[in-house]
């Protein structure tokens, strides 16, 4: 079966049940979401009413709720323990952010690694494992890594890398990966060939760690290490490419996300991503019936 959806808001208001009526507009059998804005501390009480009423019109909707994933805040960082305080903030708010996700009933939540700032990979990779060592087990939600572009000093842009945070980690049955298929063109995975990537990440850390993937066209060249999206068939990896990632037998279990770009920051394009996904068939005017849609 397929599991698609794209990221989806979280509303103070209307929390759960604003995200699942959003995915549901877009004709989604999954989503994500932030349970605050990402690039802030900014939280309010998780309401149990708004939170069982989406569970119930999730059942009507035959969703898979064990396929909805949330994505940890960007202002996380592991890698970086330069200042011991700024370090700690990261783990206790990513605690928190765990505990929330059981509070909504969430199992998934996506991880980027961090970025050393200077440190170096090796210092980020034992810092990113000995945050993840403090916080992993206090709850059932697994912390799937996401695979980064490579920009900066970003972490984690090679499978090898991964690996490695990997190892270090305790609790290996709540630690996994996200792939971000955007991230892999712009390290320099070849995603026409992802079959063979797939051989080489089973090989390197085993595709049963494999929990999300997002879906997402570039912008970019092969190994440009810039991390820009695109939408689904108007970028460098091509709309073929990312169907056979999309509908690959080997993942048919694992929830396909959207994160592509906004129409002229203003229109969300997932309803007509997602119908182009269905059908599997490019429809090459999709931004302009994107802009059209009012």
């Amino acid at each position: 079966m397929l599991f698609i959806g794209s990221h989806v808001g979280f509303k103070k208001d209307s929390q759960l049940l604003g995200s699942l009526k959003e995915a549901l507009s877009y004709q989604a059998n999954t989503f994500m979401f932030y349970t605050g804005a990402p690039q802030n501390t900014s939280r309010y009480p998780i309401q149990d009413g708004l939170t069982l009423e989406a569970l119930s019109l999730m059942k009507d909707n035959e969703i898979d709720y064990s396929k909805v994933v949330v994505h940890a805040p960007y202002i996380i960082n592991l890698a970086n323990d330069k200042d011991p305080d700024k370090f700690m903030f990261s783990v206790r708010f990513l605690q928190e952010e765990l505990e929330r996700c059981e509070l909504l009933g969430i199992k998934s939540l996506v991880l980027h690694p961090g970025s050393h700032v200077g440190l170096g990979v090796d210092n980020a990779i034992s810092n990113i494992a000995k945050g993840l060592n403090m916080i992993l087990g206090t709850h059932d939600v697994t912390i799937l890594l996401e695979t980064m572009a490579g920009k900066g000093t970003e972490v984690g842009s090679s499978l090898e890398e991964i690996k490695r945070i990997i190892d270090l980690v305790d609790d290996k049955e709540h630690i996994g990966v996200c792939l971000d298929t955007c991230h892999l063109n712009d390290a320099g995975y070849d995603m026409s060939k992802f079959d063979s990537f797939l051989d080489q990440f089973d090989s390197i850390i085993g595709i049963s760690k494999i929990g999300c993937v997002h879906v997402n066209d570039s912008k970019n060249p092969l190994g440009a290490h810039k991390d820009r999206h695109e939408n689904i068939g108007f970028g460098t990896i091509g709309f073929d490419n990312l169907i056979s990632i999309i509908y690959n037998k080997r993942l048919e279990d694992v929830p396909k996300i959207l994160e592509t770009p906004y129409v002229d920051r203003e229109y969300a394009p997932y309803k007509y991503e997602i119908e182009m996904i269905r059908n599997k068939k490019f429809d090459s005017h999709l931004i302009e019936k994107i802009r059209e849609q009012d």
